[in-house]
């Protein structure tokens, strides 16, 4: 497609010549561009082609990952206040940790017909909050009632899905 040609003795003499072959370049835009080329070291017993596309089509999950790591609201590495090698190790398994739990939540979510963002399932679980009402009564000790805030009807459902139910003040 690009022909070239280098004339002159010397490196300072050296000139680099080039053209684009229009006709090789079209044929080759025919042919290849817009495509991509797949290799693997698995021969394709150990890996079917159809397998090395889907994984090769999953990348884009697992960058989605990477770049919600970057969220500093949500499942994220920063704010980092740590110095030493070990203290940031056991911070980035923290978070990767924290990640894995959450999307095996958006996909055990997802599974009951919820389909959730990390962030918007996360912020649904977050509005979910439990009050403690202090009060005395005529005599005795002072009482304590806890009571869970209103939920909204996604709220109701991952408290459901998730059994937290099992984690609710008793009345």
């Amino acid at each position: 497609m690009i022909t070239w040609s280098l004339t002159g003795e010397r490196p300072a003499e050296l000139r680099l010549g080039f053209s684009v072959d229009d006709q090789a370049r079209a044929a080759l835009e025919e042919e290849l561009f817009g495509k991509r080329i797949l290799f693997t070291d698995k021969t394709p017993e150990q890996a079917p082609t159809a397998q090395v596309v889907a994984d090769y089509r999953s990348q884009e999950a697992v960058e989605g990952d990477f770049r919600q790591m970057k969220d500093p609201k949500v499942v994220s590495f920063s704010p980092m206040f740590h110095f030493t090698e070990s203290k940031i190790r056991v911070h980035v398994f923290y978070c990767v940790l924290a990640l894995m739990v959450a999307k095996l939540m958006v996909r055990q979510a997802d599974r009951a017909g919820m389909h959730l963002s990390v962030r918007a399932l996360l912020s649904s679980l977050a509005g979910i909050e439990e009050t403690v009402l202090l009060y005395q009564g005529e005599r005795g000790r002072p009482r304590a009632r806890r009571m869970l805030t209103e939920q909204d009807a996604t709220q109701r459902r991952l408290y459901e899905l998730f059994g937290l139910e099992s984690y609710a003040p008793k009345r």
